[in-house]
């Protein structure tokens, strides 16, 4: 008798490389977003940073 197996990547058995480039993205996103933020927060004086318990110090820390 003779007995022949298939087998058919199944749609959780997605190659990886999705992950890893979904991850990426996810990282490049959240990297952009502190960029804009940090660069909002330099363009504001030291009285308007104050006024919302900053330094400018800290802006370069937002994040970390």
């Amino acid at each position: 008798m003779t007995a022949i197996t298939l087998t058919r990547p199944t749609a959780h058995a997605a190659p990886q490389h999705s992950s890893v480039l979904s991850r990426m993205i996810a990282g490049l996103k959240a990297w952009n977003e502190l960029r804009v933020t940090r660069k909002a927060l330099s363009v504001l004086s030291d009285r308007e940073l104050a006024d919302i318990g900053l330094h400018r110090g800290e802006i370069a820390l937002i994040g970390r």
